[in-house]
């Protein structure tokens, strides 16, 4: 590795609680799934990639930042879910260089979830009390790079991941990519807002990801230990291929989840697998 190489470090918050619906199912009950946040860093500056929710979370994961000793200039947002942006504004109380940057539309989707009456309700009746009062918004790039320390980093937009309009963030000096939730790592995968046909587009943007060679791919929803390897592209890509294929085979939301289980039950939070088979027998009619 050249001595101006950048280097990906990652921080994970662990699965937590939130306030969510009680269980209908085994595995159901309300947690919300461990998340990753990115440090990318030179010689003397560093940026970050995704925040996290909570105050407590975005408070320890600043406390592991200043460890590194890095000036804190950007925060790199990949898609418009709060679960990603909404601690920027924690986030700026530590390290106020840090300024929230992404694409327009990932802006323009963020804008909406803080906003929108109903979405905003949603964030906040989930971590009551733990959320920033006034909301800070990414701004938007003004192309599709920009520098850090003299290399690029590239914001690659992808048509879908679990949500429409996600992003990558590829780093070419170190070969890796920083993946949102276009990617995830021993994690059930939020389907939700897909069905059948943007499941396969989700599958080409997995495509994309792995055209750039990485050796290194953060996911954005990630086991606390699991290793940020290439294999977790096939494996979300493989995911998205079972969980369509059983959907198909008709059956109500358990006989989804059962199923899946029995292919992907070493994965964190089947909470997301509950919701996410509930929502595709709802979408089936």
């Amino acid at each position: 590795m050249d001595s101006n190489d950048l280097t990906v470090d990652v921080y994970v918050a662990p699965m937590r609680p939130f306030a969510g619906s009680p269980a209908r199912g085994p595995g159901d009950d309300p947690m919300w799934s461990p998340m990753s946040s990115t440090l990318i860093a030179g010689a003397e500056e560093a940026i970050l990639v995704d925040t996290l929710v909570t105050r407590d979370q975005v408070d320890s994961l600043a406390d592991w930042v200043r460890g590194f000793k890095k000036r804190i200039t950007g925060v790199y947002i990949t898609h418009g879910h709060q679960d990603h942006w909404i601690g920027l504004a924690r986030l700026q109380e530590h390290f106020p260089e840090a300024r929230g940057i992404a694409t327009a539309e990932v802006v323009e989707r963020a804008r909406f979830e803080a906003s929108d009456p109903s979405v905003s309700a949603y964030w906040k009746a989930s971590f009551p009390g733990e959320l920033p009062q006034t909301a800070v918004l990414p701004e938007p790039l003004s192309g599709t790079q920009f520098e850090l320390e003299g290399q690029i980093l590239r914001a690659v937009s992808l048509s879908q991941g679990d949500t429409e309009f996600s992003t990558v963030l590829h780093v070419p000096s170190a070969a890796a990519v920083i993946g949102g939730d276009v990617v995830y790592n021993g994690v059930h995968m939020m389907t939700a807002e897909t069905d059948e046909q943007s499941r396969e587009a989700w599958i080409s943007s997995l495509n994309a990801v792995a055209a750039l060679n990485p050796k290194v791919v953060v996911a954005g929803h990630k086991s606390v230990g699991a290793p940020d390897l290439p294999e977790s592209i096939g494996a979300s890509q493989q995911y998205l291929r079972d969980f369509s294929r059983i959907v198909n085979e008709g059956g109500g939301a358990e006989d989804i989840v059962n199923a899946m289980l029995e292919l992907h039950g070493d994965r964190d939070n089947p909470r997301t697998l509950w919701h996410s088979a509930r929502t595709a027998v709802a979408k089936r009619g």
